[in-house]
Parts: C-alpha cells; structure tokens; sequence
C-alpha cells in the first residue's frame, strides 16, 4: 500500500513538473513522451533555433511558440543534427510531421497553415516512440484552448 501512495505522489509530482516552460509532453497511443526542451517564443529565438548545434540529448528540443496560428515553414540552414519536426494547432493537436529533416539543406519545409507550435526532437525519435498526427503537446503555450491542459 505504502508503495502504491508513493508510486502516485511520484507520478503527481512528474505531471505537475511536466507542465512548465521547460518541458512539452506528447501523449497519443503509444503512450506519453516527456521532453525537457529550450523555449524559442520571440523572433530572435525563433531565428536561431538549433543552428551549430552539434548533438542534442535524446529526449531534449526545442518548441518554437508564435504569437498566434500561421503558416510555418523552415529550412535546416546552419543546422547541424537531423530533426523530426512536430507542427502543432492552437490547442496542441499534431498536425503534421516532418521526419529527418536533412542537416544543412536549404529545402523549405512547410508545416501547414494555422501552426501555433513545432517541436523539435532529434531525426528520427517521433517514428521510434510511435508519435503520430493527432496526437497531442501538453505545454503552458496552449493556454486555455489546450485539448491537453495543464493543471
């Protein structure tokens, strides 16, 4: 019994913890994904993005947070490492995922219209754990209109 209350508080705590700035979960059907990430929420930020990173820690990234829904596209110029990136609506629902996103290539990439959100994981890592469109982000960004909220 001591090890059930222990096991909940603990999970209590990890769910509290996971909605801050600093951490998105995605939760879909595999289950859910807990990724400590850098938060890119003004333009500068925005810019820069993950440009001459060199390697990124498996369950690190970036979430890149507009001001409102528009179109979002991106290229991989400067950028070093291969990236899935997780384009996301108003209310946290994946929209579209662009897998391995190649080093160094000036390709635009497009995520759609009305994008309020991307993650940013490491190539490869959203096929491995199963994440999938419609899927969702749990994260401060969502405010009121998250179909996962923060508690």
């Amino acid at each position: 019994m001591i090890r059930l209350v222990l096991a909940f508080v603990i999970c209590g705590q990890a769910a509290a913890a996971a909605c801050s700035d600093d951490k998105v979960t995605v939760r879909g059907d595999f289950g859910q994904a807990h990724f400590n990430i850098d938060l890119a929420d003004d333009p500068e930020e925005r810019a820069q993005g993950l440009m001459f990173v060199e390697e990124m820690a498996t369950m690190q990234g970036m979430l890149f947070v507009y001001e409102a829904p528009r179109n979002a596209t991106f290229w991989m110029r400067n950028t070093l490492i291969p990236l899935d990136m997780i384009f996301t609506d108003a209310t946290g629902v994946i929209t579209h995922i662009h897998e391995n996103a190649i080093p160094l290539d000036e390709t635009t990439i497009n995520g759609g219209d009305d994008v309020l959100t991307i993650l940013e994981i490491n190539g490869g890592l959203s096929a491995r754990l199963g994440i999938e469109v419609g899927d969702q982000l749990q994260h401060p960004a969502f405010g009121a209109n998250a179909v996962l909220p923060c508690q």
